[in-house]
Order: C-alpha cells, then sequence, then structure tokens
C-alpha cells in the first residue's frame, strides 16, 4: 500500500534524479533470480545524500504515526533496509534490531543482530520490496525468535501480484513510499525515456518472469 501519493511522486523524482533507478529498455539487467528487467534499482544511492535520506527518514516516521502506531523496536533487513532503519529508530527513540540473509558464519551464528525483543511489537524497515520472499524471511526470523511482527514499511515496491499474495498469505501489512507505476509516470514527466521505452517498460511489469526483449 502506497503511503501517499505526493510522497510517492517525490520520492520517484529523487529516485530517478539521483540514478538510485537506471532504465535501461533496451539493454536489460539481469537481477539475482535470472529474470531479465528493463529496470534496476539500488536504494543506497540515496544515502549519499543528505536530503534524500532525510526527506525518506521523515516520510517513513509520519508513516509509522499515521498508518501504523508506535512499535516497540525496528528492524531492518540486511543490507539495504539497515541504514533506513538506523536513522527512523533514532529519529522515534526506539530501539533497533537487523536481521541477517543468514547466519552469522562465525561467533555466535547470530540470524539477528541486537537485543531481540520478545513478544514485543516489531516494524520491519527494507529498502526494496520485489517478489516478496527475502523481505518475508526476514519477518519469519523474527517471529520464529519470538518477535510480534504485523507491518513492514519499504522505500520502493514493484508491487508484483506474487508479493502481494506472499505478504497477504503472511498476515504482514506492507506500506511504502513509492512503487514501480510512479517511476514510470515520473519518468514520463521527466523525459526520462522515450514513448517506446515506456511501453517495454509497461509490457514488463504484466509478465516479468518471462519477459524477453
Amino acid at each position: 500500500m502506497i503511503y501517499n501519493e505526493e510522497t510517492a511522486l517525490n520520492i520517484a523524482e529523487y529516485l530517478l534524479k539521483k540514478n538510485a533507478v537506471r532504465l535501461r529498455p533496451n539493454e536489460p539487467f539481469t537481477w539475482a533470480s535470472g529474470w531479465k528487467s528493463p529496470i534496476y534499482c539500488d536504494n543506497r544511492k540515496t544515502l549519499s545524500h543528505t536530503d534524500v535520506r532525510t526527506y525518506i527518514r521523515q516520510q517513513f516516521v509520519r508513516l509509522i504515526e499515521e498508518k501504523i502506531g508506535r512499535p516497540d523496536c525496528i528492524a531492518g533487513v540486511a543490507t539495504g533496509g539497515i541504514a533506513h532503519g538506523v536513522l527512523v529508530a533514532q529519529e522515534l527513540g526506539l530501539p533497533f534490531i537487523y536481521v541477517r540473509s543468514a547466519p552469522k558464519g562465525h561467533g555466535l551464528g547470530n540470524l539477528i543482530e541486537g537485543d531481540v525483543p520478545v513478544g514485543k511489537n516489531v516494524l520491519v524497515v527494507e529498502d526494496l520490496v520485489s517478489t516478496g520472499g527475502s523481505s518475508l524471511t526476514a519477518v519469519k526470523a523474527l517471529r520464529e525468535a519470538g518477535c510480534d511482527v504485523k507491518h513492514m514499511v519499504a522505500v520502493f515496491d514493484y508491487d508484483f501480484q506474487q508479493k502481494r499474495d506472499r505478504f497477504d498469505a503472511e498476515k504482514c501489512e506492507l506500506f511504502t513510499l513509492s512503487n514501480y507505476e510512479y517511476i514510470v509516470t515520473k519518468a514520463v514527466e521527466l523525459d526520462y525515456a522515450r514513448e517506446e521505452e515506456i511501453e517495454v517498460l509497461k509490457k514488463w511489469r504484466e509478465s516479468p518472469e518471462t519477459w524477453k526483449q
């Protein structure tokens, strides 16, 4: 679910102008999943720009206060959600933990780093959600550790149907600051892509798992 339209359009513009989102319809990127994609989103670039990361932090805080309510703890998803999660936790004066993609290979072998708040309400922060697999793996890890997790917030979401189904099945509500639809809208408005390239972007969105250029 998008927080609000104004924020979604502003975030989309920031992502395009800071090259956090790259559009390459004629030379598709290859995702880790093997999917071919005319778009690539690297939200880590936003952390290099004070104005952007501050705006993202403040919009997350507003979203949490207006749509979710104050949690007991913030959890970032490694690695992209860690920095944004820390910024939000600091602004709200809340404890912070983070979830690794896999247990640490040495030492204590932790999957979750920090003091796990068993029985407490934990809000998960992500930078990007695609199919939802890795994001929900973090949610499951927190729940198995005894945390109460009902919500996740993310900077950007491709909003695939597969993702919607997965979040519904896990009973975890996802709020995002922007998504694919708003990126395409802003790309048109700012002349970041030609008309025929926009058509490619729209076509890919219909069936990304089987799309070929």
